[in-house]
C-alpha cells in the first residue's frame, strides 16, 4: 500500500478535527504515513487548489471532509497517477444545488449562510458546528468538540470558502480522475442530503460509495474507529486491483 495518507479538513473546521481518524488510522494501519493539512487562509478562492497543491505531498491518497474532499478531488484529477486514490467524506458534487444537480443546499438557504457569515461571522460559526453536529449520537457534545478545535479565522477566508463552496463543481474532476475513489456520507447529515450518495453513484456506478445511516456531517469526528476500518479496507483493495 502507498504509504502516505493526507487529510483536509472541512470548511471552518481546524485539523484538530481530524486528529481522532487519524489516530484511528495510525492504531489500524502503524505502517502508514497520515498527515493532516488545513485548508488555505487565503482571501482569494481562486488561488486555494493551486497553494494546495504546492503543498500536499505527491504519490500518496487523498481524503477530505467536505469541502476539503471536494478540493481533494479537483486536485486529484490535476495530479492524475500522482495520486493513488481518492477518498471523500461528507462531500457533496455540488455544495449548493443547482438544476441539473438538486441533490444539494437549497441555493436560497445557502446564500442567507453566507450573508449572515457576512453580518456575523462568530455566531454563524457558532450555528454552523451546531448542523455539523446535528443528526449525531450525542449532537452536544460533538458540537463542543468542533467549537474547541474551531480556528480563528479572518473574515475574508471564512468568505473566501464560502464563495468556493457556492460555485464549485467536482464532476468533470471525479469523471477525469482514473484512480480508485471511495465516497463516504451520513444518513442524518444536515449540510449534504443523504440522497446524494445515490445520486453520486447513479450518476458514476464505476466509484465505491457508502452511507453511515446514523450519522451526521461530522462524521469523521463522531465515528472515527468505523470511518478508518472503511478506508483502510477501501485502500487495500484499490492497491490489490
Amino acid at each position: 500500500m502507498s504509504d502516505h495518507l493526507t487529510l483536509v479538513p472541512g470548511w471552518a473546521t481546524a485539523p484538530a478535527a481530524l486528529e481522532p481518524l487519524r489516530d484511528a488510522l495510525r492504531e489500524r494501519a502503524p505502517y502508514l504515513d497520515v498527515s493532516i493539512e488545513p485548508l488555505p487562509t487565503l482571501a482569494q478562492s481562486g488561488a486555494w487548489l493551486d497553494e494546495l497543491d504546492a503543498r500536499l505531498p505527491q504519490g500518496g491518497w487523498l481524503a477530505g471532509w467536505s469541502l476539503g474532499g471536494m478540493l481533494a478531488a479537483q486536485l486529484a484529477a490535476r495530479r492524475g497517477g500522482g495520486c493513488r486514490g481518492l477518498i471523500g467524506l461528507c462531500g457533496n458534487v455540488c455544495f449548493r444545488a443547482r438544476d441539473d444537480w438538486p441533490n444539494a443546499m437549497p441555493a436560497e438557504v445557502f446564500a442567507a449562510f453566507h450573508e449572515a457569515c457576512r453580518l456575523d461571522p462568530a455566531l454563524t460559526l457558532k450555528r454552523f458546528t451546531l448542523l455539523v453536529a446535528q443528526g449525531a449520537r450525542d449532537p452536544r457534545t460533538l458540537a463542543r468538540q468542533l467549537q474547541v478545535t474551531q480556528p480563528a479565522l479572518d473574515p475574508a477566508v471564512l468568505d473566501a470558502g464560502l464563495r468556493l463552496l457556492a460555485v464549485l463543481d467536482t464532476r468533470a474532476a471525479l469523471q477525469g480522475y482514473a484512480g480508485p475513489q471511495l465516497h463516504l456520507f451520513a444518513g442524518r447529515d444536515a449540510l449534504v442530503p443523504a440522497a446524494a450518495a445515490q445520486a453520486l453513484l447513479d450518476w458514476l456506478p464505476d466509484v465505491e460509495v457508502n452511507s453511515f445511516a446514523e450519522a451526521s456531517h461530522g462524521l469523521p469526528l463522531e465515528r472515527p474507529e468505523e470511518v478508518a476500518a472503511a478506508m483502510l479496507a477501501f485502500m487495500r483493495e484499490g492497491e490489490n486491483g
